[in-house]
């Protein structure tokens, strides 16, 4: 502790904790971010979904006023 007292600079980087991410945590980031999309796309286009949208629209379109 005595050291560290002493070192102006070792005790500033000690006391700042985590301020940002890596290269490494900004690359798994967006890869995970990557795979997301292409999962809620691969989702969103299947032809059940599309069925799904295409019956709620056609019922909010036909619905009697």
């Amino acid at each position: 502790m005595r050291l560290i007292r002493q070192l102006p600079g070792i005790r500033t980087l000690l006391s700042a904790g985590d301020q940002g991410m890596s290269t490494a945590e900004y690359a798994v980031g967006t890869v995970a971010a990557c795979g997301f999309a292409a999962l809620l796309y691969k989702i969103l286009t299947s032809d059940s979904v599309l069925h799904l949208v295409t019956d709620i629209i056609s019922r909010a379109l036909h619905l009697g006023f």
